[in-house]
């Protein structure tokens, strides 16, 4: 009898193909057990700087280090088979030049086997895009509202209020586009221009309060499962898992107490 063939991973390619074809499935997942959980079902599995909030309990993703990434992307790759896992760089480690940016990303691929990389910024940051990518690293990008700038923009403000401003935000994809990056997150903007550049651009839009007509969703997965506190509108709580697992906690806590807890079944006699 053969062995079974091993699981392949999605490619780049693969995803930059799914452009107006079936819509990507992506999540974020920052420990083994949850990835493993994604994986059968997702296309692309984001590790996040999320994570500094989610798991961590900063403020922002603004603290979260490069070595936190790479620890977190390595057991999202112990934890997975199948989809893409795409990593973020975190504040700080790229913003500086392009050479800064070559040398984390190379750092954060070669410790964790990861796919890709996910960066923030639009055409301010196409020449660290082109730099990166010229060298063989694959690069998602990300414009829109983007949370490592939320100092600048006065907080987590939906973009595109103002039709105006609405070029700018088109030129931005495509800048990123056309550095060569091989997909793009447009995080909190309003639909109609989320459509737009959706439109103007030919590798896929990832959306996350964007529009349902981008070339893909992503979600936290913590806030989708309802094991966050606040989360943003745009949020559905496919599950609420909070209570069920703080109820379990308590229910544990009270057969502590009243010693009803080990029982027969769980000592050694």
């Amino acid at each position: 009898m053969s062995a079974q063939a091993p699981v392949k991973r999605i490619t780049v390619p693969q995803i930059a193909a799914r452009k107006g074809d079936t819509p990507i499935v992506a999540l974020t997942a920052y420990t083994a057990p949850m990835a493993a959980m994604v994986d059968a079902h997702a296309e692309v599995i984001l590790v996040g700087d999320s994570l500094g909030m989610v798991i961590h309990g900063l403020p922002s993703t603004i603290g979260v280090t490069l070595d936190m990434m790479i620890l977190h992307g390595q057991a999202v790759m112990r934890g997975s088979a199948r989809a893409m896992v795409v990593i973020d760089m975190p504040f700080g480690s790229y913003e500086e030049s392009p050479q800064q940016a070559f040398r984390n990303a190379s750092r954060i691929m070669s410790e964790t086997g990861a796919g890709a990389v996910k960066l923030e910024g639009g055409a301010r940051m196409a020449d660290t895009i082109a730099f990166l990518t010229s060298r063989g690293i694959p690069v998602m990008g990300h414009v829109g509202l983007t949370p490592q700038s939320t100092l600048t923009m006065g907080g987590f403000r939906t973009q595109g209020r103002d039709q105006a401003t609405w070029p700018a935000h088109v030129a931005d994809a495509q800048a990123v586009e056309q550095a060569g990056a091989f997909s793009l997150v447009v995080e909190g903007v309003m639909e109609p221009l989320a459509d737009q550049i959706t439109q103007a651009i030919a590798i896929p839009t990832i959306g996350i309060g964007a529009s349902a007509r981008c070339d893909g969703q992503i979600l936290v997965l913590d806030d989708m499962l309802g094991l966050s506190g606040r989360v943003p509108r745009f949020v559905q709580k496919f599950g609420d898992l909070g209570p069920r697992a703080e109820q379990a906690i308590a229910d544990y806590a009270r057969a502590v107490r009243d010693r009803s807890f080990p029982g027969p079944d769980q000592t050694y006699r």
